[in-house]
Parts: structure tokens; sequence; C-alpha cells
């Protein structure tokens, strides 16, 4: 089968297409005919080699795709199934855990399937578990035209919070707005400065900052006394070390870096988080944006668009072309 295989970690340039051995499930798997793969920032920091695996390796988690082979006979061939947890998704096939995939209904466009679950399940925990968002809290969220930014933006309006997001131009701007920011910021030497004020000297409840080195500084200062830094992303590089200390200066502020896994590790926890966002897309209250999609070997021009922040919202790789829509 065809793959985008990793001989060694580096740039973009090492994501090439290969042909490889077809996967094999095991009991507690499935194997599935990827149809659309989800790009996004966790898999570069597999490609440059911040996160570890041994090459040579396939990198993407995430997917849409039908059943082909299910080895307890539960699940029938040909049935829509997406994911967002099987190491591999750059390929034709792969093996899913089958407690962690979801059936796909009939109205989703693959493009969405293929990028809702990562990016939808990020957005809930941040705003549905790091920190329970409701009527009169406050966020910043940065990177606030990405796919979680989106996301995260919607379900944050929803819940009542007032929205600050950080963006980088005035289309990301309209986009953010769209989503339901109640303010959208640009990044530069005043951004705390823009907060405080907008908050009356108090700080935001929380801040969920998925930019990471550029931005993390300032989100320590954007934060309350006693509230919440969520660095959930490292898009412009992994942050410094700390000393807890800091913490206790700027206010007794809590510090977490939470993941997909953390926050799905509890018994039912993955069913329930991806099953609120297929309903909520279902009942149009979320919505995906695809603004990109590329051939399967066009798979490093996809990773240079993202970390170039050429991209908004979501982007996929197109594995079957005939199918793609």
């Amino acid at each position: 089968m065809k793959a985008i295989q990793i001989e060694q970690t580096g740039g973009p340039e090492v994501l090439q297409l290969a042909e490889v051995a077809a996967p094999e499930p095991s009991d507690g798997q499935i194997l599935v005919d990827v149809l659309v793969a989800g790009v996004n920032y966790i898999d570069t920091y597999y490609r440059e080699g911040i996160y570890d695996a041994e090459p040579p390796f396939t990198p993407g988690f995430e997917g849409v795709g039908r059943v082909r082979h299910d080895p307890q006979g539960e699940i029938a061939p040909g049935t829509m199934v997406a994911w967002n947890t099987a190491f591999g998704s750059y390929a034709e096939q792969v093996c899913v855990d089958r407690d962690k995939v979801v059936a796909v209904p009939n109205e989703f466009d693959l493009p969405t399937a293929a990028s809702m679950l990562l990016q939808g399940i990020t957005a809930h925990y941040l705003t549905h578990g790091v920190y329970e968002l409701g009527e009169g809290d406050s966020c910043v969220i940065t990177a606030g035209a990405g796919g979680v930014g989106l996301v995260a933006t919607q379900l944050a309006a929803a819940a009542g919070a007032t929205v600050y997001t950080v963006v980088s131009s005035a289309e990301k701007e309209q986009l953010s707005y769209d989503a339901g920011a109640t303010h959208v910021l640009r990044y530069g030497p005043d951004l705390v400065e823009q907060v405080r004020d907008l908050t009356d000297g108090r700080g935001v409840d929380v801040v969920y900052d998925g930019v990471g080195k550029d931005t993390f500084a300032q989100s320590l200062d954007m934060v309350r006394g006693r509230g919440v830094v969520c660095l959930f992303g490292a898009a412009s590089g992994p942050v410094d070390p700390i000393d807890p200390q800091v913490l206790n200066q700027k206010g007794s502020i809590f510090l977490t870096r939470p993941s997909v896994a953390g926050w799905t590790s509890r018994e039912g926890e993955f069913q329930m988080r991806a099953q609120a966002v297929v309903q909520a897309v279902v009942d149009g209250d979320l919505r995906f944006r695809v603004s990109n999609s590329y051939a399967l070997e066009d798979a490093a021009q996809a990773h240079r668009d993202l970390q170039d922040r050429k991209t908004t919202g979501s982007i996929v790789l197109r594995v079957q072309e005939d199918e793609y829509a």
C-alpha cells in the first residue's frame, strides 16, 4: 500500500511517499481503508523528533474511512468510521483501536469527518474539562483562527463566556468573529495591555495557549490571580523551563499542559467527548472549516503551509482522490 514514510526526523522534506506493507489488526483493532486523513500540529512534532517515534514510521493520527476487516466480526465491512488515535494514518490503510472509533453519519462530508475528532475533542476538554466555562467567565484563545481555535471559540461562546482571541491578519480576524469571538486581538508587545484594559485590569479566568514559545510569557500575565494558563500546543516552539515560584508571583496562578490522551483516559470519556462533538455538528451548533486539501503525496507541502500559518481551520490529505467530496 501507499503511505507517507519518515526515514529520519527533520523538516517537511522528510515526508516521502513510499510502498509499505499493509498493517494487520490485532483482536482489539479494526483494519480501515483510509479515505481522508487529518493533518494536525502534533504530526509536525513527531516529524521533527520533538515527540519520540522510531524511524521509519508513518505519521498521522486522524482520519475517516471504511472498515475493511474486523477480527471480532462485529463491525460490518464498509462501515464508515472516524478516528483520532491511530498512529500511521497518512496511509491507504491503518489499524484503529476498536473502542476509539465513531460511526460517521451519512450527512457528514469526508473532510469534516476526517478532521473533527482531534480538534473537536481537544476543544471540548479545554472548555469543558481543564476549565469548565460558563456564563460570566472569560478566556483568551491564541491562534484563534486555527483548527482548535475556531472550534474552541464556538464552544466557549456557546457556554456563555466572553471570548478574546488572538490572530495575525484581517482575514483571520473575520473568521474568528464569525466563530463567536467577543473581541479579536493581534499579536504584539501590547497584547497583555489590551487584555488587561478590556477586563478592567483583572485579567481573564483562563488562557488557552496553543502557540507556545512566542506567547507563553504573555499568557502568564493575561490571566487573573488564581486563574488557569493552559498550554496545549507549541506552534512557535517549546517554551523555556519555568520556575514554579513564578506562578506564585503572578498571583498563585495554575499552569497545566494537557493532552487528548490524558483527557480521554477515564472510562467512557473518549466516547462522551467524541459523541458531544458529533452531536454538535449534527445539530448545527459546531462548524468545522476545512480550508485546504492536499493529495497524499503532497504531505510535505501541507506541513509547510501549516507551520508557515498559511492555513485557517483544518487541513486534510486526500488518500483516495475519487472519494473526496
